[in-house]
């Protein structure tokens, strides 16, 4: 365990969950007693790739998910609730974390496709489907899919690999009427999510979004987490686009590439850990997250 991924002394918080990215902090009242409806949510510098924690962290990277995450979520307020209560929240994590709703976390990884790269694209050349669903044939990498589809998969803990569910899988975890607004509700924050990047000159391949629900059961699904961040998202530069190619991105696709080059000399199929990201790589890397960030909201980071 490295320093950095050891939990923060927060006044009045208590720790509770680290992720790959994120770690979670229980508020405690006057009484001493921990608050059951509310948790501090706070972005760490770590990136994830493969599932695999990189060293070292980018810097900046924390507050430029949370700022982006909040600027979405009022862009997707219409569509469907958040879990954001305030961003008032303690001097040390200040602008890396957010006050949120304490939610019952579906157990699915809710992803939705309008472009045909990744892990989707090598489902669909051993099968001609990802997760279930039929795609057309002749597709290739970075081709656009008719319409966005929903290729959810597992939730797996950490040090785990996630793993394609099917329709049936997803139901059966789900429910046929929650894995349906699932899949609804993914597909149409995509949607929405490239409605508004095009203008700006950004094309989202896919994104990852998590939903929960409110413990007492009242309510319906609410968006949690992170949303349309260069973390859960693929972003590709609307005039560089080319099917039939890896395309250049403002992502963590772009320490995806570094791993698997010669440069690298990482066999991601081994099962050894990742080499250490260069400092030309963790640079590249922090301008690219401001960039997407800029980009899209049209404010300075």
């Amino acid at each position: 365990m490295r320093v950095t991924d050891l939990p923060l002394e927060l006044p009045g918080y208590e720790h509770v969950y680290s992720g790959k990215v994120r770690d979670l902090y229980a508020p405690v009242g006057d009484d001493g007693q921990v608050v059951p409806d509310r948790l501090l949510l706070v972005a760490s510098n770590r990136l994830s790739a493969y599932d695999w924690m990189m060293s070292p962290e980018i810097p900046d990277k924390g507050a430029v998910l949370t700022r982006l995450s909040l600027w979405w979520f009022d862009q997707l307020a219409d569509l469907v609730p958040n879990h954001v209560i305030s961003t008032d929240v303690p001097a040390a994590v200040a602008g890396r974390a957010v006050l949120v709703r304490k939610l019952e976390m579906l157990k699915v990884e809710a992803i939705a496709r309008a472009y045909l790269t990744g892990g989707g694209l090598e489902e669909y050349r051993a099968t001609g489907a990802v997760c279930g669903v039929v795609l057309p044939e002749g597709l290739e990498d970075g081709s656009r899919l008719p319409e966005p589809v929903f290729t959810p998969t597992t939730k797996a803990p950490v040090g785990e690999h996630d793993l394609p569910m099917s329709p049936a899988e997803v139901e059966a975890e789900l429910g046929a009427e929650v894995a349906a607004e699932v899949s609804r509700l993914t597909r149409a924050i995509l949607a929405r999510g490239n409605e508004i990047a095009a203008e700006r000159g950004i094309l989202i391949a896919d994104t990852k979004v998590e939903f929960g629900v409110s413990p007492d059961g009242s309510g319906g699904l609410v968006l949690a987490d992170e949303v349309l961040t260069p973390d859960s998202s693929r972003f590709w530069p609307a005039a560089a686009w080319q099917p039939g190619r890896t395309q250049p991105s403002y992502d963590k696709q772009f320490v995806r590439d570094w791993l698997t080059s010669p440069e690298s000399g990482w066999d991601r199929h081994a099962g050894g850990p990742p080499p250490e990201l260069p400092a030309r790589i963790v640079e590249q890397t922090r301008a690219k997250y401001v960039e997407a960030y800029e980009l899209l909201t049209g404010e300075r980071f």
